[in-house]
């Protein structure tokens, strides 16, 4: 750790200086390219587990908001730590960012524990309440416990690619999170088939692969962070907790918790409408979000890159680069959401005898597929909006925007189209739900540039005149 409190840092860093857009290629291309690979392993772990049977997969796709939570904790956790990190350095505050990135390891720590008991107290309770049969329960405890019991992986993982990450070495993310999941796609039918003299563990198998690749790519983190991530110097044998930057860690971070909390309880709620319909039904619907990961993940990855560029931008009072950034952004994340939806509309059968579809998992699953791609068209500006107001640390709009859009549009829409009796009225909620949100959107950017671009501007125009 640096001796003197805020110490400058003696270069300026690449986000403050190199070509806008060269700069978002540079750093969320790899991570984009990691994302998908992570998308891949994802869309895998169903294929084999579809192989073993339809309630092994329906088990899974239960398994999904729990899981989704304990990953949306962990993110959320380090979108804020990221955030400050970032800023500090735009700032030339080395010492706080050291400390910011220091306390997102000590809030990591403390988000395994929670899932860590919950893994050991409720996991078969959680399929229980969802209305699966006892079949699908048995399968779900035993998927569920292994994947979050066995979660600090999962948290070294993010907490250290995010350190990474805000200091622009996205790269290196690259690699972490691509051999985690190339481990996890080889190991996925050895462990759960039995193949080569390995234990036939069955759908446990897809989780035991799962939280190895996650401990493997935590440990490449950890050792990339040690190793070439200079720009931070973690020093814990002095360490003590603050509440004040935990304070603003969770400030920014906790919102997207929200979020993701937000869209596990929509996840939850949806499958128990379904389930009402058919096992079958809920299997569906857990295919399309394995699917969709394809059109998403690479988005994610492109706000990964974005944040950091924002962040430090914000820091170092460069609204023009701010901007430019979040409308190539928005460029990018809709040419991509675009493809996905032709995708979607002309080969939904063929995606969908990816996962040993039978025929009545056909004729729900294609009209299915074709109406929820629909959002695709606009989803992409939204999630990236989203990403925007917390880099600028304004979670809490990304939390009401998607609060509204799951939880006052989506689940209300989808219990009454329920009432129909035809489960294909159903999907029908997603699209007007992502209309709705970009209506919230629209009046959040405008409360944004009023109260934060407007002023930033200001003073960089102070800033410049001094200068001259």
């Amino acid at each position: 750790m640096a001796n003197e409190t805020n110490a400058p840092v003696e270069t300026e860093n690449k986000m403050g200086t190199m070509p806008v857009n060269r700069l978002l290629v540079t750093m969320a291309l790899p991570m984009m390219i990691s994302m998908l690979v992570q998308a891949l392993y994802n869309v895998v772990d169903s294929i084999f587990v579809s192989r073993i049977s339809e309630d092994a997969l329906t088990a899974v796709s239960m398994a999904y908001p729990m899981q989704n939570l304990l990953i949306g904790l962990a993110s959320g956790l380090a979108v804020g730590m990221n955030a400050l990190v970032s800023r500090a350095l735009g700032e030339k505050k080395q010492d706080t960012a050291n400390q910011m990135a220091m306390h997102g390891v000590f809030l990591g720590a403390c988000g395994y524990l929670i899932f860590l008991i919950l893994g050991l107290t409720i996991a078969r309770r959680f399929f229980v309440v969802q209305g699966a049969s006892a079949a699908i329960a048995d399968y779900g405890h035993d998927y569920l416990s292994v994947v979050l019991c066995m979660s600090f992986g999962l948290y070294v993982e993010i907490i250290f690619e995010r350190m990474l990450q805000s200091t622009g070495k996205t790269l290196y993310t690259m690699f972490t999170q691509g051999i985690g999941a190339i481990f996890n796609i080889i190991f996925d039918p050895i462990l759960i088939f039995g193949l080569f003299g390995a234990p036939k563990l069955g759908i446990a198998g897809a989780a035991w692969a799962t939280v190895l690749g996650q401990i493997l790519a935590g440990c490449l983190a950890l050792i990339f962070n040690t190793k070439v991530n200079k720009e931070l110097q973690l020093d814990f044998r002095k360490f003590r907790p603050e509440l004040k930057a935990i304070g603003q860690i969770l400030y920014i971070g906790v919102p997207s918790v929200l979020m993701v909390a937000i869209g596990s309880i929509m996840t939850f709620s949806v499958n128990r409408i379904l389930v009402v319909f058919s096992s079958t039904a809920v299997a569906v619907f857990g295919v399309y979000f394995k699917l969709q990961s394809f059109a998403f993940m690479p988005i994610f990855g492109l706000n990964n890159g974005m944040v950091p560029i924002i962040a430090y931008n914000y820091g170092a009072v460069k609204p023009e680069r701010m901007i430019k950034t979040l409308k190539l952004a928005i460029f990018y994340a809709t040419c991509i959401m675009v493809i996905a939806c032709i995708i979607f509309q002309t080969l939904p059968e063929q995606l969908l005898l990816l996962f040993s579809a039978s025929d009545e998992m056909l004729s729900i699953g294609i009209p299915a597929l074709r109406i929820l791609s629909v959002c695709f068209l606009v989803a992409g500006a939204n999630v990236v909006i989203s990403s925007f107001f917390q880099a600028v640390g304004n979670g809490v709009y990304s939390m009401l925007m998607s609060l509204f859009r799951q939880l006052v549009f989506l689940v209300p829409l989808a219990y009454l189209f329920s009432k129909s009796g035809n489960v294909n009225m159903v999907w029908l909620a997603w699209p007007i739900a992502e209309v709705a949100a970009v209506a919230c959107n629209i009046i959040f950017m405008y409360r944004i540039n009023r109260n934060i671009l407007r002023p930033l501007k200001k003073e960089a125009s102070e800033r410049k005149t001094q200068i001259s």
